[in-house]
């Protein structure tokens, strides 16, 4: 019902903006738009954060390893855009310790690397935990999981992490778009654009019915990621800058140790490499190779790779073989590069960095690049870039982003306390249930205990194994637009990366779970999915 009623308000009249792509760039320019008043609108022609916005580390970081290429403002720009997140969602990003060791050889002398995380403090204004230098008989007594043999140094020192996946905090920012007034729907593909008397005309399909609808706007953002280029090119458009493609891999297994720190390496190409706690797994990776296209998927030399570096780096009961892997993450980063620019320097030197271009006679802009960490960033600049066309942001101060107000949350916990929400916790759950919906769901988790004041049931786990409640289950339905069960599974919760295929298929639940989510349509969603992976 939500979206087709989207579907119905997307022809209608002229959006002030039409953006076009809803991973982390789009949702972010669509949620600070409308947070300032712009009448937005936001397609996908997958579901939103379907691509590389759902296959990050789950780091929200300064990145560390640019200061070996000198980028300190870059550096500098990312820990200041942690900081704030960390302030903003202090429920969802959270501070986290990392262990780095080297071995004996490594490139920098250990000293460089203690120096390295003191100067990566002070840059980001000693906003976390300090660092601090472990010698190999520290390290054996806090994480004997690390193999020590070849030990050269080790250090630790403090960034971020998302709690849950990067995809639910995307879908953040496109809740918030709509709860302002946007127009978002999924499954909707630009077919590409044309000016016509200062107005962009688009052709959006939608892909559930095969419908093709006309979209109005004053102006026209591309934040289609890696096929930001490809949708320029439909659109007769040329920019400044152009992607590059580095495809990169995780590999989700069983948790290798209880520590809550997230384990760093160098791989054996000299390449940073991490462990990370994800609840009851641990993520393993990350690759960096070069690819043309996009679409692209995890090859054995991938695993190999990952699992032959952790396997000489940590003493295991038994090496990782592939059939302990659990779940794979494979996704591009879009490197910015400008346009007829050579590529002749080393490719893993490409910055990290983002870039608005922007077409302000022809009220278009294309942002290039991005990361988790800069996306408050990259609504800023959005919305002054949106600003200079001369569309008119009618509250230019508002504050876009973060979580609700202090006495929002405290009315919310008052009323979970005064329900006795958690004392429903399951025993195998992680955290109380007040903490997990305030968290996932922000000021909309009131109504999830109005459904449990009617019904204690509905507190109930519906799905074996997971965390997810009949009245979760019961919002996605009629409040997340969820379209196809990997649209719940992968992206509005992690259950797709935290269990086997077959243990999901098999999960007692799951097809009422469907029933409520699909309907009619619950056993071809089921046959869909399964099929696909299969």
């Amino acid at each position: 019902m939500l979206r087709q009623a989207c579907l119905a308000r997307l022809g209608e009249g002229v959006h002030d903006v039409l953006v076009v792509g809803a991973g982390i760039n789009g949702a972010v320019s669509a949620a600070a738009l409308a947070g300032r008043g712009a009448r937005v609108a936001l397609v996908d022609r997958g579901d939103f954060a379907s691509f590389t916005s759902q296959e990050s580390s789950n780091l929200v970081w300064g990145g560390i390893k640019y200061l070996e290429t000198y980028e300190l403002p870059l550096v500098r720009d990312l820990c200041v855009s942690r900081n704030l997140l960390m302030r903003s969602y202090p429920s969802t990003v959270r501070e986290i310790r990392f262990l780095a060791t080297v071995e004996r050889g490594f490139r920098h002398h250990p000293l460089l690397l203690w120096a390295s995380t003191w100067a990566y403090w002070l840059i980001g204004n000693g906003a976390t935990e300090a660092p601090r230098r472990l010698g190999r008989a520290e390290l054996e007594a806090e994480e004997p999981m690390v193999d020590t043999s070849r030990f050269g140094g080790c250090v630790e020192y403090s960034d971020a992490y998302l709690f849950d996946n990067d995809a639910r905090f995307v879908f953040g920012f496109v809740r918030s778009a709509m709860d302002r007034g946007a127009v978002a729907v999924n499954y909707a593909e630009s077919c590409g654009a044309r000016l016509e008397d200062g107005v962009w005309v688009s052709e959006v399909r939608d892909l559930e019915s095969g419908r093709t609808i006309t979209v109005r706007s004053r102006a026209l953002i591309n934040a289609a990621g890696a096929f930001a280029d490809a949708h320029n090119q439909a659109s007769g458009l040329q920019t400044a800058h152009r992607h590059v493609f580095s495809k990169g891999i995780h590999l989700i297994v069983d948790r290798i140790t209880d520590s809550r720190r997230v384990l760093a390496f160098f791989a054996d190409d000299g390449r940073l490499f991490f462990a990370i706690p994800m609840g009851s797994k641990t993520c393993l990776g990350t690759t960096d190779t070069r690819v043309d296209d996009p679409r692209t998927g995890v090859t054995d030399a991938d695993r190999d790779f990952v699992l032959d570096n952790v396997n000489r780096r940590l003493r295991l009961a038994r090496p990782l073989t592939r059939a302990d892997i659990v779940a794979e993450r494979c996704g591009v980063r879009p490197l910015v590069v400008e346009r007829g620019a050579s590529e002749a320097k080393d490719f893993l030197q490409l910055s990290r960095k983002h870039a608005v271009d922007v077409d302000a006679h022809r009220c278009h802009l294309t942002i290039y690049g991005g990361k988790l960490t800069d996306c408050i960033n990259v609504g800023d600049e959005v919305c002054e870039a949106i600003s200079g066309m001369g569309i008119a942001l009618p509250s230019p101060r508002a504050r876009w982003f973060g979580e609700p107000p202090p006495e929002v949350r405290e009315e919310f916990l008052a009323q979970a306390r005064a329900l006795d929400l958690d004392a429903l916790t399951s025993p195998h759950a992680t955290e109380p249930l007040s903490q997990r919906f305030w968290r996932r769901y922000g000021h909309q988790a009131v109504a999830l205990l109005d459904a449990i004041r009617a019904d204690r049931r509905q507190a109930e786990l519906l799905i074996e194994g997971t965390e997810y409640t009949r009245c979760e289950i019961a919002h996605a339905a009629s409040r997340e637009m969820v379209v196809r069960l990997e649209d719940f599974l992968r992206r509005r919760s992690k259950i797709a990366l935290m269990m086997r295929r077959d243990e999901i298929r098999a999960a007692r639940g799951l097809d009422e779970a469907c029933r409520m989510l699909f309907g009619d349509e619950a056993d071809a969603r089921l046959a869909e999915y399964f099929g696909r992976n299969d």
